[in-house]
């Protein structure tokens, strides 16, 4: 097990707490082996994104998609376990159907635009929307050198 002390960014750093909590939390998930359920991120434009997650066996009625803030959380809770039927012997289990909660950092002005359940993936599709005061201007700058109140040369004015 891996272990990093990041306390020393702390000392020479004003405002950047929120990265190195991120990384930490990052260095916690990566050491833990949460794999369950595995999933892919896929950059599908310039601001276009999509998480896909493996839940077979889930319906749409187990899962719940929470976002706050920069967070976006996954939950699986199965609720087939609570039904099965007491006669029901598996020779074999190779198909998950634990609960699950898969956590996400979203970067600033991620947002999530959907979601769906299509074979046994989950889809959930987001895009980056820069609000108009955070994108770049253009500035015109003003030519001081001719002045459009310049009369013509050789008259005067009154």
């Amino acid at each position: 097990m891996r272990s990093y002390d990041l306390s020393p960014l702390f000392r020479s750093t004003v405002g950047f707490d929120r990265l190195t909590r991120l990384m930490e939390s990052a260095l916690k998930t990566e050491d833990q082996g949460n794999a369950y359920p595995p999933y892919n991120i896929e950059k599908r434009g310039d601001d276009d994104y999509r998480i896909t997650m493996a839940v077979a066996g889930f319906s749409q009625e187990e899962i719940d998609i929470v976002t706050q803030e920069n967070a976006l959380t996954v939950i699986g809770k199965s609720r087939k376990d609570d039904q099965a039927s007491p006669q029901t012997q598996y020779l074999h289990r190779g198909i998950a159907g634990r609960a699950f909660e898969r956590r996400f950092q979203l970067a600033e002005h991620i947002r999530v635009t959907g979601a769906a359940l299509e074979n046994g993936l989950l889809h959930i599709d987001l895009v980056r929307e820069v609000p108009e005061t955070a994108k770049p201007r253009h500035i015109p700058i003003a030519n001081l050198g001719q002045s459009s109140t310049a009369l013509p040369t050789g008259q005067a004015a009154n």
